[in-house]
């Protein structure tokens, strides 16, 4: 009998959202919230609530939980105060989500490229990535000074793709908030939404028009082979 032949698969690359999506860095936004916090005498945080904060970056980070609107003289100088500590914790207890070292061994053995499509700071992204080793090296990594529109805006999936050399409509994105999905789409690409990311307390990702959606990353794989 002809030997049966390996099904082909669904795409030829893959690109993620960082946070909430291929790592858990919530843990480390923790610490240095509240070693910020704690330096000013205010009430520490509890995981959870940076969970909800983490997708908006430093600066909702601040304006949550300094109640501190991005024009106030203090925002900045107490941003950077955090920017500071969260560089000298950048991969202490951060971590892939379960199920993402598993799935990205099986791309590389696939010969599939990944890549990550982030508004993380290249400085930030690239420092965590040489701290936390994954197995499989990202084909292309994009960031917001690679770009002059970071998400929604398509501009940093396409230049992803365009790198990579795969046209849109044979690659997925997967992320954890809505910029993500709306980015894909606008790029042509099929979308997963990670449900099991950062979502605030009102996000709803079965309404974000994402091809998929999953609750955990060991579900990632069904979807992508």
């Amino acid at each position: 009998m002809p030997e049966r032949q390996a099904p082909t698969p669904k795409y030829r690359a893959v690109l993620f959202d960082l946070d909430g999506t291929l790592l858990d860095t919530a843990p480390d936004f923790l610490t240095c919230t509240n070693r910020l916090l704690a330096s000013k005498g205010m009430p520490l945080l509890a995981e959870k609530h940076i969970r909800r904060l983490v997708t908006h970056g430093s600066a909702g980070i601040i304006s949550k939980v300094f109640s501190l609107a991005q024009g106030h003289p203090d925002f900045e100088p107490i941003r950077q105060q955090l920017l500071a500590l969260y560089l000298e914790n950048l991969a202490d207890r951060t971590r892939p989500f379960p199920g993402i070292v598993e799935l990205l061994a099986e791309l590389a053995a696939h010969d599939i490229p990944w890549g990550i499509v982030t508004n993380k700071p290249e400085r930030y992204t690239l420092a965590i990535l040489e701290q936390l080793p994954l197995g499989a090296a990202p084909a292309v990594v994009i960031c917001p000074d690679h770009v002059q529109h970071t998400k929604p805006h398509p501009e940093s999936v396409l230049l992803a793709l365009d790198q990579i050399a795969v046209p849109p409509e044979q690659a997925v994105f997967v992320g954890d908030h809505l910029r993500d999905i709306e980015a894909g789409l606008r790029a042509g690409t099929d979308t997963i939404a990670a449900s099991y990311g950062y979502l605030d307390e009102d996000d709803d990702p079965s309404s974000w028009g994402a091809h998929y959606t999953v609750d955990c990353a060991t579900q990632l794989s069904k979807l992508i082979f």
